[in-house]
This record gives structure tokens, C-alpha cells and sequence, in this order.
């Protein structure tokens, strides 16, 4: 053997082998096959575009694979990562035959699976191997070791490029870099594609990670797949909601889309139905997306056995976690310890957790979620585990809830070193923390998790009502009561109640919103809960009014008035005499209404609550308009709307912007009450308050009506009309029907007069 520097080649005179210099050590090899293009594509099955729906990841590869004018490229090698079943391998194969079939590798296109996920995955020595192989190489001119190996397969691969030309190497399913950085071309002129699950950050290469399909994407996939089966199944079609049901349990993951459609084909009597109904039980899902040859289980089960059993049980924490994202807080806090270092960063590398925009977020797949439900469903141990971090979880979130709730009633927080600085930080936390909070309160149809459930979803009522989170609340409070009524707990279950009833008269579900009053009332009555049933009769008056039921409404708010002091809180009476006050203003009958709205007002002052100041003053300025003391009634709005602007309460602020504008219209000063109306609309606008838009475009409508601009009226009454339509809301759809037809009466009669054709 002959020693030369690692620069030297040399050439034997014989020309029977040439030579490559490995390190110290030459390494002599037969020559390729003249002529022989390797091409180990051709042996593997053809791919279908129809299941792969990358288009756009599919160009970005190209991009990267296609060589310069001089066959060079700045990257040489392009890695294709993704959860397993993304459909990694179907991308890389649908490349390599596109850029082989536009004549860009002349010197042949390579495939190695090197099973990372195996039990057994291929060391490098026997990747280069094969690779040496399918080069030509005979295999007793194959090198013993992965050095010698390595150097050959360079050598060969720069004596085909200066022959025939690039190269393109396809590595699958590489465990990790160290897998694949042997393949790698030292030349620039050859490319390579790797794929993994895990992402190749020490791998000099473009990264391409592969993401869910668009739902759009995945209804195609599905289609494909049964059109290809039968051009005439008409399964998808008769059942287009269904369809979508069926991507959406499935993930938009092309591997369980294509088992679902596998399990249809094989089934033609099976409806989409059937199998979504298949796929509800997250317990079970794993055991229905099986097609006999693939399974998710079988999918997910490759990755979950690569991590350590530290990084298993994180995995298992971040699934098993409340809400869609899971903080590093609640993380933490479910872990039972400080998270070790790097610990969930092996999780993002394999793909098994995503980072949110926000740091310190992280996100699951839903199958994901679904296969570890299911694996600790049937581990005795890690249902305990499981149960305890859920205990550890509710015990955090309903303390840290109930100093949130003190910050926002501005009470005396009760720790002067609490975990929120102020209202703000409060606020931050549970706008943060929001879809975890309202998921850990779905636990209280759990028996041993109920109280500590219940206990947190009483304490979200204030934020979930501050934020206008009314869906949320609609979630939390139903599974409140069920937790409240599993423990016989009759005041928590009267307080949900109360709360849900809330949330439903602000989603405007008037009768639905009176039925849960109603209930919160009787489960009072039977715990001799006063206090609270003075809240509750408050409230089923203000939804009796919305439903224009006036004289129920004076009976309600009298209810309040007969509790004892013992049993009604005198600021629960003054909210009373100011609801009672409205149903009577409603009614006509503005003595007795004044008179109860005056009482509600010193009542106010006298306890310091400024927020009910400034709602009885705006309502008293409403009688007042009513009976015709205008410039009264401006002053009282006036007073209303510096209270909320001082306070910062919005909504407040919005209501009276819209009745000064009522009674600068009565003074006929319209165009200042147009200015009062569009500030109150903004404001409705910008807290999201639906019903209220609603209700000030129509007064809008009407003021501008009065000034003869039909046209502008007309609009804003088709605004209130959509809006109320949207909330179900039929009186109010009723009215603003009536209003628009009069407002395109008034656009058709000056139409006429100007000789204008009105359209």
C-alpha cells in the first residue's frame, strides 16, 4: 500500500483500478460501468400527486435541487421534516422523479432507507454500502470500514459527475445529522434529499418542514383516493359535512387521510357518517385509523419509542395538558418539578410538539393528543401519574384565578405579595392562560377533579364577562353544573347557574337565559342563599326586560326588594331599583320609574360604586328625555359619560355617547348627534359588543332619517339588520326590517321629487 498527503490521487498504470487517498491510506476501487446510469427510482412504486397535495413545498424543493448553469448550487442537500405520516417520503420521491424526469441528474438518482425509527436503524457503513452498490462497486471491492467507505463513495461520485454529471442521493427516514452526514456529496455539483422526523439542525441543508394540509388539501386527498378506487362512489358528495368532519378528526394528516379513505374503499356500504362516528372517541381513535396494512398507533409508536423516559413523560404532560397550547408555566406546574434542561426541545426537534409565535408555548396534534389518551388510558400507572398532574394543575390555576378575580372587582387582594402586580398583570396572565383555564374547568365532570373544577370556573365569571369571552363562558358554566350537581353542591350549582345565564342573555338566548335564572333561583331557595338570589332576580329582570316583558321584570326586581338585609346586600337593592326603574321607564311610567332611579343613585353614592352611579344618572337622564327636559336630560349624560371615561369603563361610555345623541336629535341639533352616534358605534365596535351596534345603528339610522338622508339611513339599518339576524335576535331583526322599508320610502319619495330614478 502506498502512502501519499490527503491531497494526492493516484493513477495506476495498468488501468485496471484507480485510487483515491483516505486520510494517509489509499484506497483502490474498480472503475464504474461505463455507461450504467444508477437509478434506484425506477424500483420503487410510482408516487401519486392525488395523496401528496405539496405543490408549494414541492417547488420550494426543486428550487433547491435545481444546479446552476455550471451544475453547482449553493445548498447541496434539502431535509425534509414532519410529524410521521406527513408524507415526507411521498414528497421527496415525487421530487426526485420531477427533477429526473427534467434531465437534471444525468448521473443517476440514489434511494437508501435508512429506517431511523427502526428498532435496527442503518449505521452509516452499511448506508454507504449500498449506496457503493447500486454505484457499481462489486462487494469485494467494498471497503471494511466507514472511513475507507465514505472515501470511496466521494471518489466515485466525483468520477461520475466529471462522466455524466450530478447526482441526486435520496435518504430516507434518517433517525438523525449523524445518520446522514456521511451521504452527504463533498462535491457541490450533486445533490441530496434526506427525510426525518426529527429536524437535522447540524445538517448543512436547506430545512422544509412539513406541516397538516390545508382542509381544502385534504378533502382532495380523500376525494382522490376514492375517485382512483371507483370514479362513481358517491360518498363524499352526499355527505360534504361529513367529508369535512372526517379531515378535521383525521388531522388534515395525509397518512390518516389516506387510511380513512382505505377503510371506505375497502367498506363501500360504510357511509362518511359511520366512520366520523368511528372517530369521535378520542379513547378509541388510534384503533379505528388502521387499514390493516398502516396504523397512526404503529406511526406515532416509532417516534414515541426513541425518546427517553424523562422525555416521554413530558410528552405525555404537554398532551394530556388543558387547552390547545400549553404554557411553560402549566407545563411546569403539571410536571410536579422545574422542567429539565433541553427537555421539551427534543420534543420540537422530533416533531412531536410545535413552538407557538408566543415563547414558552407549545402545540400538539390533535392524533398526537388521541394516541397518548389512549396509552394512558390503558396504563394503570400512568393514569396516576396523570390524575395527580391534573390535581397539581387545578390547585395552581383555582389559586392564581381567584387573585385575578380580586384584581378585577378591585378588591383588597388578601397576600400583599401576591402574583400579580395589579390589574394589568392579571389580566395578562389569564388572556395568556385562557384556553388552558377554560379546558381545566371541562374536568368537572370528573368526580375526583368536580370541586377544585367548579371552584375555578366560579372564579372566571368576571374576566370571562370583562373580555366578552361569552362562548367560553357557555362551555365552563354547563360543565359547572354538571360537577356541582355530581357533589350535591347546590350554591356552586345556583351560582353556574347564574353565570351561565349571563353568558346566554349577552349571546342574546333570551328564553334560554331566563330558563337558567330561573334555575339558579330554585337551587338558592333550597340553601336559603339570599345574597345570591338577589343577584339572581336582578338578573332575570334585566333579561325580562330585553324580552320586552315589562311587568314581569317590576315583579322581579321587587323580589329583591322583599329579601331581608340579612339576606340582600344594600348594593344588590340599589341595582334592583335602578333595573326596576328601566323596566318602569319601558313601561310608560316615568314617576315611579324617577323615583326608583333616584333611590338607586344615592344608594350608589353612598356605598362609593361609581359604575352604578353613572349607569342610574345615564338612566335617569333617559326619563328625563322622555318627559321633555332636554337640556336636563343632556347634563345627566353628560355627568354618565365623565363617571366611565374616569373609571374606564367602555361599554359605559359608548351607551351614553349614543343617548346624548338621542337628545341632541330631540333638540334638533342632528349633525352633532350623528358625531355622538358613530363615537358610541366605534366603541361597540372596538369591544366586540354586538347587540349594542345593533342598536345604535338603527338610532343613527333614524337621526339621519330626520335629516332627510335616506340613503345613509338605509345603510345603517342594514348594518343593525345583519348584526341582529347574526345574534338571532328577531325583535330586533323585526325592527330593523320596519326601519329600513321606512328609510327606502323616504330614498324612493325624494327620489321622485328630484326627477332621480331611485334604485
Amino acid at each position: 500500500m502506498t502512502h501519499h498527503s490527503s491531497a494526492d490521487h493516484v493513477d495506476f498504470s495498468n488501468g485496471t483500478f484507480s485510487g483515491t487517498v483516505v486520510g494517509k491510506v489509499v484506497v483502490t476501487h474498480p472503475p464504474s460501468p461505463r455507461g450504467a446510469v444508477p437509478n434506484a427510482l425506477s424500483s420503487l412504486p410510482p408516487s401519486s400527486p392525488g395523496f401528496v397535495g405539496r405543490t408549494a413545498e414541492l417547488q420550494t424543493l426543486l428550487r433547491v435541487l435545481k444546479p446552476d448553469a455550471a451544475g453547482h448550487g449553493v445548498v447541496t442537500a434539502a431535509a425534509v421534516t414532519g410529524l410521521g405520516g406527513a408524507g415526507k417520503t411521498a414528497l421527496a420521491l415525487q421530487a426526485a422523479r420531477e427533477a429526473q424526469s427534467l434531465g437534471w441528474f444525468p448521473g443517476g438518482v440514489l434511494f437508501v432507507d435508512l429506517h431511523g425509527h427502526d428498532d435496527a436503524p442503518v449505521a452509516p457503513e452499511k448506508a454507504l454500502e449500498a449506496l457503493l452498490r447500486a454505484l457499481g462497486t462489486a462487494p469485494e471491492y467494498i471497503p471494511p470500514t466507514a472511513d475507507e467507505r465514505a472515501g470511496l463513495y466521494q471518489s466515485m461520485l466525483a468520477e461520475i459527475a466529471a462522466e455524466r454529471g450530478p447526482v441526486l442521493i435520496v435518504a430516507d427516514n434518517a433517525a438523525q445529522a449523524s445518520q446522514a452526514r456521511p451521504l452527504l456529496p463533498a462535491l457541490s455539483v450533486h445533490r441530496m434529499l434526506v427525510t426525518s422526523r426529527e429536524t437535522l439542525a447540524q445538517l448543512d441543508a436547506h430545512q422544509l418542514h412539513l406541516g397538516v394540509l390545508a382542509p381544502a388539501i385534504a378533502w382532495e386527498v380523500l376525494e382522490k383516493a376514492l375517485e382512483i378506487a371507483d370514479p362513481r362512489d358517491p360518498r363524499l358528495e352526499a355527505e360534504p359535512d361529513e367529508g369535512e368532519n372526517l379531515c378535521r378528526l383525521c388531522g388534515y394528516l395525509p397518512l390518516a387521510l389516506q387510511i380513512a379513505a382505505a377503510v371506505l374503499i375497502v367498506n363501500p356500504g360504510k357511509s362518511v357518517a359511520e366512520l366520523t362516528s368511528e372517530l369521535a372517541d378520542t379513547t378509541t381513535r388510534m384503533d379505528y385509523l388502521d387499514d390493516g396494512e398502516r396504523g397512526m398507533k404503529a406511526a406515532f409508536d416509532l417516534s414515541y419509542r426513541r425518546l427517553t423516559k424523562q422525555q416521554a413523560r413530558l410528552f405525555r404532560m404537554v398532551a394530556l395538558a388543558p387547552g390547545a397550547d400549553v404554557s411553560h408555566e402549566t407545563l411546569t406546574v403539571s410536571h410536579g418539578a422545574a422542567l429539565p434542561p433541553r427537555g421539551v426541545d427534543a420534543l420540537v426537534r422530533a416533531h412531536l410538539v410545535e413552538p407557538q409565535d408566543t415563547r414558552g408555548h407549545w402545540r400538539m396534534h390533535d392524533l398526537l393528543r388521541a394516541y397518548v389518551v389512549a396509552k394512558v388510558a390503558a396504563d394503570d400507572q400512568l393514569k396516576s401519574d396523570h390524575d395527580n398532574a391534573r390535581t397539581r394543575l387545578l390547585s395552581r390555576f383555582s389559586a392564581l384565578a381567584a387573585e385575578a378575580r380580586a384584581h378585577l372587582r378591585s378588591l383588597p387582594v388578601r397576600e400583599p405579595r401576591g402574583s400579580f402586580s395589579g390589574r394589568e398583570a392579571a389580566l395578562e396572565w389569564l388572556d395568556g392562560e385562557r384556553t388552558s383555564l377554560v379546558s381545566a374547568t371541562t374536568w368537572a365532570i370528573e368526580p375526583s377533579h368536580a370541586r377544585a373544577s367548579v371552584r375555578l370556573a366560579l372564579h372566571l365569571g368576571e374576566y370571562l364577562g370583562l373580555r366578552r369571552f361569552y362562548d367560553d363562558a357557555l362551555v365552563v358554566y354547563r360543565h359547572a353544573i354538571e360537577g356541582a350537581r355530581s357533589m350535591g353542591d347546590l350554591r356552586s350549582e345556583g351560582r353556574s347557574w347564574n353565570n351561565l345565564g349571563i353568558a346566554l342573555r349577552r349571546t342574546r338566548k333570551l328564553d334560554d337565559a331566563v330558563e337558567a335564572f330561573s334555575r339558579a333561583l330554585a337551587a338558592y331557595e333550597r340553601v336559603d342563599a339570599g345574597q345570591s338570589a338577589g343577584r339572581a332576580w336582578n338578573n332575570l329582570g334585566r333579561t325580562l326586560v330585553e324580552l320586552r316583558r315589562f311587568d314581569e321584570a317590576v315583579e322581579a326586581y321587587k323580589q329583591v326588594g322583599r329579601l331581608s338585609e340579612s339576606h340582600a346586600h344594600p348594593l344588590t337593592v340599589a341595582i334592583a331599583d335602578n333595573g326596576l326603574g328601566r323596566a318602569l321607564t319601558k313601561s310608560g311610567r316615568l314617576d315611579e320609574a324617577m323615583d326608583s332611579l333616584v333611590r338607586a343613585r344615592e344608594a350608589s353614592r353612598r356605598w362609593g360604586n361609581r359604575y352604578l352611579e353613572g349607569t342610574v344618572i345615564n338612566n335617569i337622564g333617559r326619563v328625563r328625555r322622555r318627559t321633555g327636559s332636554l337640556a336636563e336630560a343632556l347634563a345627566d349624560h353628560d355627568r354618565a359619560r365623565a363617571i366611565f371615561v374616569d373609571i374606564g369603563e367602555r361599554e359605559g361610555t359608548a351607551t351614553s355617547h349614543n343617548e346624548r345623541a338621542l337628545v341632541l336629535a330631540a333638540m334638533g341639533r342632528f349633525a352633532t348627534a350623528v358625531e355622538e352616534h358613530g363615537l358610541a358605534l366605534q366603541i361597540f365596535r372596538e369591544i366586540g359588543e354586538q347587540h349594542r351596534q345593533a342598536v345604535v345603528a338603527n338610532d343613527l339610522g333614524l337621526t339621519l332619517q330626520r335629516m332627510g338622508r335616506h340613503g345613509d339611513a338605509e345603510a345603517k339599518h342594514i348594518l343593525a339588520l345583519e348584526i341582529s339576524q347574526r345574534l338571532g335576535d328577531q325583535y330586533h331583526v323585526d325592527r330593523s326590517l320596519s326601519l329600513l322599508a321606512v328609510a327606502r320610502a323616504g330614498a324612493a319619495a325624494g327620489s321622485r321629487r328630484t326627477g332621480r330614478r331611485w334604485v
